[in-house]
């Protein structure tokens, strides 16, 4: 698969959310993706290509603490399986070093077996964590040491 990864613009945000039941299925995640994000926290808002269609994207942002967050990450119905979501996660963890993170975080709900899986087989470690998206809404919350090797 020729695919490149590089900053996303608004134009793939809107590509996103054009394709949005491609990428989560039911779940309606319209809510979590903001435009904002993309402009700016541009060196951490990534997109893989092949060609011109955007086949999954991570976006993120660096804290002053020097933790990578990322917000959401998302491969597209056709391509899940090819490793490309480990890749979008290694160029998200280059250019929050860049930045000056030493670690990264995401959440997911505890529901979510298969991005609790996905989070595990890249060496994070998980807690679930009481009321972290509001009161009665338990997280679990991943967090792991840079480099992201593997």
């Amino acid at each position: 698969m020729n695919v490149t990864v590089d900053g996303a613009t608004t134009d793939d945000f809107h590509r996103v959310l054009a394709d949005h039941h491609r990428y989560w299925g039911e779940r309606d995640m319209r809510s979590l993706h903001l435009l904002a994000m993309v402009q700016e926290f541009g060196p951490t808002c990534l997109v893989a290509r092949r060609g011109e269609a955007v086949i999954g994207y991570v976006f993120g942002f660096t804290t002053p603490a020097g933790t990578g967050y990322v917000h959401l990450v998302a491969t597209r119905d056709d391509v899940r399986g090819t490793g490309l979501g480990r890749r979008l996660y290694g160029a998200f963890a280059e250019a929050a070093q860049a930045q000056g993170a030493t670690a990264l975080k995401a959440i997911t709900s505890p529901a979510n077996s298969g991005s609790i899986a996905f989070h595990h087989s890249l060496g994070f470690a998980s807690s679930p964590v009481a009321d972290y998206d509001g009161r009665g809404r338990t997280m679990v919350v991943f967090t792991r040491a840079l480099p992201l090797v593997g």
